[in-house]
C-alpha cells in the first residue's frame, strides 16, 4: 500500500452487500440482508502507533504518517468493493477547552471547510460501560478536519469557535470523503492527545519521519539547541502516552460495534 501503510487483512470475516449496517470485529459478521461478507473494514490512521493498535482479523489499516497528501495517495490505490466500510482511528487535538487527555470523541459528523460528513456508529450500554472505566471519558461529538498540525492555542480556540468541534486531525475528513464518494459506512473515534489549553512544540512535529515513527535523534538535536524545549516537550509526551493508552481500550470500538447505513454518509455544504 505504500510508504507508512500496514495492511492486516482479515482470514475469515463475513460478506453482505454495500450500503447495509455492518457489525465490525472479528469472526462471523451478518449484514441487515443476513449474507456473509468476507471483507476487512478500512482503519484510516496517521501513526504507527495507532495502526499497530488498530491492527487485527477484520482489519485492514493504512498509515498516513500525518500526511494528507500521502493518505489521498494511498486512498486511490484501494479498490473501495475490496472493504465494507471505513473508520478513522487514532488521536487528536483537542478543541473543546473541557475535554482532556485520554477522552475519546466519537464522531457524529467531519467538518473541513464548507464540507460535511455524517458519522455512524452505535454503542451498547456495555460498550460505553467499558469504555468509560478507568476515567477515560467518551463524548459523541464532531470533528474538525485540517491540512496541517494546529498546534497553538490561539489556533484551536479560533477553529472551535468557528467549527464547535471537539477535536482536530488530518485524517478523519479525508477518510470521510472517500467512503461518501464509493457510498461505504463511515466512523471516526479519536483520542484527545494534546487538550486546547496545550501548544503542541513544534519540535515535536518535526521530529515524525516519513514512516509516521519518531526520530529520537532529532527530538535530542532540538533540546540541545533549545534546552528550554524539553519542559513542553515533555508534557507533550505524558499527554501522548496517556492518550495511547486510552486508545488501546478504545478498540472495542472496532469489535462489535454497528456503523450507520452509508446512505446518510453524503458530503453536503454548508
Amino acid at each position: 500500500m505504500g510508504v507508512g501503510a500496514v495492511s492486516e487483512l482479515a482470514g475469515h470475516q463475513q460478506q453482505g452487500g454495500r450500503g447495509r449496517n455492518v457489525t465490525l470485529g472479528t469472526g462471523d459478521y451478518v449484514t441487515a440482508g443476513n449474507a456473509i461478507d468476507p471483507r476487512p473494514i478500512l482503519i484510516v490512521t496517521g501513526l504507527v502507533q495507532e495502526a499497530r493498535i488498530a491492527a487485527g482479523p477484520g482489519m485492514a489499516v493504512i498509515c498516513s504518517s500525518s500526511s494528507p497528501t500521502q493518505l489521498r495517495a494511498l486512498l486511490t490505490v484501494l479498490d473501495p468493493e475490496t472493504i465494507r466500510g471505513v473508520i478513522s482511528f487514532g488521536v487528536a487535538g483537542g478543541l473543546d477547552p473541557m475535554l482532556r487527555s485520554g477522552d475519546v470523541v466519537v464522531a457524529t459528523e467531519v467538518l473541513a471547510g464548507d464540507a460535511r460528513w455524517a458519522a455512524g456508529l452505535s454503542l451498547g450500554d456495555d460498550l460505553i460501560e467499558r469504555l468509560t472505566s478507568g476515567r477515560r471519558r467518551v463524548v459523541r461529538r464532531s470533528l474538525a478536519g485540517a491540512e496541517e498540525v494546529v498546534t497553538g492555542r490561539s489556533c484551536k480556540a479560533a477553529l472551535h469557535s468557528e467549527t464547535g468541534a471537539a477535536a482536530v486531525d488530518m485524517e478523519s475528513h479525508i477518510a470521510a470523503a472517500y467512503a461518501a464518494e464509493a457510498g461505504l459506512p463511515f466512523a471516526a473515534v479519536r483520542v484527545i492527545s494534546d487538550p486546547a489549553h496545550r501548544a503542541l512544540p513544534a519540535l515535536a512535529r518535526a521530529a515524525i519521519k516519513p514512516n509516521g515513527q519518531i526520530d529520537l535523534v532529532a527530538v535530542l538535536r532540538g533540546i540541545v539547541r533549545n534546552p528550554a524545549a524539553l519542559h513542553g516537550l515533555v508534557s507533550t509526551g505524558l499527554d501522548f502516552n496517556r492518550a495511547l493508552r486510552s486508545l488501546r481500550g478504545c478498540r472495542d470500538f472496532l469489535i462489535g460495534t454497528e456503523l450507520a447505513d452509508s446512505a446518510d454518509l453524503v458530503a453536503e455544504t454548508v
